[in-house]
């Protein structure tokens, strides 16, 4: 249910105030039958047919200086994350994904990005470094039913991490 109220909210179906409501009541609900109203309303999902810009893909840049993103936020099934000579600090955890896949390109010049994934992500790396660092954690003890995370992209003289939501590389700030 959970995941249909997020592609509800990503597709504009619901407004944000709607989706904390709505999705509160879900993980209150006691019967199935008492989550059949938070859906019933919801216009036609017609994103398959013609995807909005906004949940297709998506550019959070760092440029000499640093950007943090992080709470209830809607990423692009494709986002762009971008340092150059600066820092990007991108939480996901209590983020509204817009899908069960989505593919972070990070890509890193003489700068640092930091990713936090909610727990239960599987990460999938296929990204590369040169002269940089590149601590991606991986899906080993990820949840199957848990959103995969694809990372591609390059760090060069640069830093990438991507940890999940209670490691400790995050929460330092590296």
């Amino acid at each position: 249910m959970a995941a249909i109220l997020g592609e509800a909210l990503a597709t504009g179906r619901l407004t944000s105030v709607e989706h904390a409501t709505r999705l509160e009541a879900a993980y209150s609900a006691v019967t199935l039958g008492d989550l059949v109203p938070l859906t019933a309303d919801l216009p036609e999902d017609t994103s398959a047919a013609t995807p909005s810009p906004s949940t297709e893909r998506q550019r959070v840049a760092a440029v000499f200086s640093k950007v943090v993103r992080s709470g209830q936020w809607v990423p692009g099934r494709h986002t762009e994350l971008r340092s150059t000579f600066g820092a990007l600090i991108v939480d996901l955890a209590d983020a509204v994904l817009p899908g069960r896949e989505i593919t972070l390109e990070l890509n890193s010049l003489c700068g640092k990005i930091i990713v936090r994934v909610p727990a239960n992500a599987r990460v999938i790396d296929e990204g590369e470094a040169l002269f940089a660092k590149r601590h991606v954690a991986g899906g080993d003890e990820a949840d199957s039913a848990g959103p995969l995370i694809r990372v591609t992209g390059r760090a060069r003289l640069g830093k990438i991490v991507v940890s999940r939501a209670g490691d400790h590389h995050f929460d330092r700030g590296w």
